[in-house]
C-alpha cells in the first residue's frame, strides 16, 4: 500500500508539472506539435511509474503522414495515455467536457488542441464533431471511444454513433484499433492499479469518401466493430 501511493503521489506531481508545461505551451506554438510532445512524454513517463508497458502492433497499415480517424473500445483511464505515447501520430483526443473542470489537468484539456465534447447536449455534441471534422481537414488525426464511455464488465459495448458520423463528416479514413488487456489495470470505479502490459492493434483503414447518409454511416459503424472483435478479448 505505501509504495502504491508513492507512485499515485508520483503520477499526480509529474501530472501537474506537465500540464502546466502544455498550459504554456499554447501561447507560443499554435500547432499544437509542442503540446503533443508534452502530453507524450507525461503519457510514457506515467506508464512507466506504474509499471504498464504497451505493445503496439499494425503501424505497416498506416501511411506516414496521412490523417486518420481512429476508432477504438475503452476499457480503462490507461487507454488515453497507451494511445497517445504509443501511436506514431500527433492524435487529438475527443474528451467529455466534464473533464475540463479538473484543476490544471482539466485546464491544460481545455487550452489545448483536444475537442471537448458535451454529451448532454445533442446540439453542443453535433458542433463538437463539426470542430472535431474541420481540425481533420487542417491535417490533425482524432481519436474517438466507440463506445462512448469505458466499459464496467470488459466486455465490448454497443457503439454509438458520433464517431462514425465524424468520420463521413471529414471524409478521412478510420483506423479500427483494439485496446487489449487495461481493464483488470484499472476498471471504472476502482482506485487499485494492477501493473499489466496493454496491447494496442491497428487494423487497415476504413475509406470513408463514398459515405453518404445514416445507412452508410451505421454500415461503417459495423465495418469498425468487426475489425475491433476481431482482436478484442473479453476482459471481464
Amino acid at each position: 500500500m505505501i509504495l502504491a501511493s508513492i507512485k499515485i503521489a508520483a503520477v499526480v506531481l509529474v501530472t501537474l508539472f506537465y500540464s502546466i508545461l502544455a498550459i504554456f505551451s499554447v501561447l507560443f506554438d499554435r500547432t499544437g506539435s509542442t503540446y503533443h510532445s508534452i502530453g507524450r512524454t507525461w503519457a510514457k513517463l506515467s506508464l512507466r511509474i506504474f509499471g504498464v508497458k504497451v505493445h503496439l502492433s499494425g503501424v505497416e497499415n498506416l501511411e506516414k503522414g496521412k490523417t486518420y480517424v481512429y476508432v477504438s473500445n475503452h476499457a480503462s483511464m490507461f487507454d488515453i495515455p497507451a494511445v497517445i505515447g504509443s501511436i506514431p501520430d500527433e492524435v487529438r483526443i475527443v474528451f467529455k467536457k466534464e473533464l475540463s473542470y479538473i484543476p490544471i489537468w482539466g485546464w491544460a484539456l481545455a487550452v489545448g488542441h483536444y475537442i471537448s465534447i458535451d454529451r448532454l447536449s445533442a446540439k453542443d455534441a453535433m458542433k463538437s464533431l463539426d470542430e472535431a471534422a474541420e481540425k481533420i481537414r487542417q491535417g490533425a488525426s482524432v481519436l474517438l471511444f466507440a463506445e462512448g464511455t469505458r466499459t464496467r464488465d470488459g466486455k465490448l459495448q454497443p457503439f454509438k454513433r458520433g464517431a462514425f458520423s465524424l468520420a463521413a463528416k471529414s471524409g478521412i479514413p478510420v483506423v479500427p484499433l483494439t485496446i487489449n488487456n487495461s481493464f483488470n489495470i484499472l476498471p471504472k470505479g476502482s482506485l487499485r492499479v494492477r501493473p499489466a502490459d496493454i496491447s494496442l492493434t491497428m487494423d487497415k483503414p476504413i475509406p470513408t469518401t463514398s459515405i453518404d447518409g445514416k445507412a452508410d454511416e451505421m454500415r461503417l459503424m459495423e465495418a469498425v466493430r468487426v475489425a475491433i472483435s476481431k482482436h478484442y478479448v473479453d476482459q471481464g
